[in-house]
């Protein structure tokens, strides 16, 4: 590991400290947790917002498609 030096607002360096006390966590733990964390969804992050912003995007005529999913998907709704 490397050490490193990072600057935290007194309010962030708080609720670190705060939140490592009640985990009973060193705190640069719950930063290298916070930085993995970081690093695997910073690659979802464009995916998922795509995907989120077309939720409620479409509609598909259907007044019931809730209710009766199981229905459609038995069936050709197109036809």
């Amino acid at each position: 590991m490397r050490r490193v030096q990072v600057q935290l607002t007194d309010e962030q360096i708080g609720a670190l400290r705060k939140h490592a006390d009640a985990t009973r966590q060193p705190v640069a733990s719950l930063v290298r947790k916070a930085v993995d964390e970081w690093i695997v969804n910073e690659g979802r992050t464009h995916a998922v917002d795509r995907a989120l912003s077309a939720v409620g995007g479409f509609h598909s005529g259907l007044g019931d498609l809730a209710e009766r999913h199981d229905h459609y998907l038995g069936e050709d709704v197109d036809g």
